[in-house]
Formats: structure tokens, sequence, C-alpha cells
């Protein structure tokens, strides 16, 4: 496929999870809930996830931003459930990488419909946006470990 097919493709692919979110709302029950923001660009979210026993049993989000940070949110649930919340963290490191341009092992895990973002790295101004999502999920679990 070429370079410009696949372009176009992955703008469908981050498009149409913007249009049609995934995993947006929220959680009833027990859950955890973080607040983030891009000043910068104004994206802002609410990530909420239901851990249960190291897994990640339920993600959500709502908040408003860019089709890139909103996008991402949707991916980002949707890859993270039902996963340990190492491997979701081992996610979040790797897509970190993605973002700052490194090349990452994509035997590793499969970032599915994550891929589709890794052209963001040339726009070092939306990397926070893709980001935003990610953040927040690591801050959440990192409150939830001290406590």
């Amino acid at each position: 496929m070429s370079f410009n097919n696949l372009d176009t493709l992955y703008r469908q692919v981050i498009m149409d999870h913007y249009k049609n979110p995934r995993n947006r709302g929220s959680i009833e029950g027990d859950h955890m809930t973080v607040d983030m923001n891009n000043p910068t660009c104004g994206d802002r979210i609410q990530l909420q996830l239901q851990v249960e026993d190291g897994i990640v049993k339920d993600a959500k989000f709502d908040g408003e931003g860019c089709s890139i940070s909103l996008s991402s949110a949707s991916m980002m649930t949707q890859a993270i459930k039902g996963k340990p919340i190492d491997e979701a963290l081992k996610m979040s490191e790797i897509f970190s990488d993605l973002m700052q341009g490194k090349e990452v092992d994509e035997e590793d895990i499969d970032l599915g419909d994550i891929e589709a973002l890794q052209g963001v790295a040339k726009f070092p101004a939306r990397i926070k946006c893709a980001t935003l999502a990610w953040k927040a999920m690591e801050k959440g679990v990192d409150e939830e470990k001290q406590d």
C-alpha cells in the first residue's frame, strides 16, 4: 500500500473514532475518575476506569477537544479494556514512544487502531492532544497505587 493510501486510511480511522467514539460516557458503580486538560489546545477529558484484581474491567471517557484527542481517547479505552493494568501501562509507554517518533517493536503489543495516530509525531504541537487520555490513565493508576 502506498504512503498516500495508508495516510488516507489512517485519517479515516481517526475521523471514525472522532465521529463515532467508543466508550464515551460514564461508568456506574465503583471506579476511579481522572480529569485532565491540555490548556494549549483546550482539550479536556474525564477518564473513568474500573479496575478489579489488576484488570481494566471498564474504561470510559467524556470531554471536549480536537479530533486527535477524542479519537485517541476512544482508541485507548478500546485497547485497554480487559487488559492487565501493567499491560495497559506498557501500551501507554509504547504509544508515547510512537508519538515521539521513536521506533517501536510492534511485536510487543498489538496497537490496533492506535497505529493510525503515528502521523501525529510529525506535528509536535499535536502530541499533547494525542497523549492526553493516556496521561490521564497513567495518573489514575499512579493515584490508585498510592491509596
